[in-house]
């Protein structure tokens, strides 16, 4: 692991240490690594499809701002049925499936 080197990289690091901590912040790593696929899937079956941002959510009956701040915003944090509805434009199956976690 590479050495901290802003202050929040040394508190996180330091905060780490707490066997709670690094259990709460890794799964918050992971729940926001799932979200960042979806979405880049998404945008993925989108760009597969030539369809721009603003056709995507006419389609979808969103506003463009939404649908571009969804693919453009860093931390995008949209809600299930955003997502759904997307998928539904896009032809996309959104497939639960149990997690793969490691022992431990």
């Amino acid at each position: 692991m590479a050495k901290a080197r802003t202050g929040a990289e040394r508190y996180i690091a330091t905060q780490k240490r707490d066997p709670a901590f690094r259990e709460a912040y890794d799964d918050a790593t992971r729940r926001i690594r799932q979200v960042d696929e979806l979405v880049r899937a998404l945008d993925d079956a989108r760009e597969r499809r030539g369809m721009t941002k603003a056709e995507l959510a006419r389609r979808a009956g969103m506003t463009p701002e939404v649908v571009r701040r969804l693919f453009t915003a860093e931390g995008a944090n949209p809600t299930a049925a955003t997502l759904v509805a997307l998928a539904d434009v896009l032809d996309v199956e959104l497939i639960a499936r149990p997690a793969r976690r490691k022992a431990g």
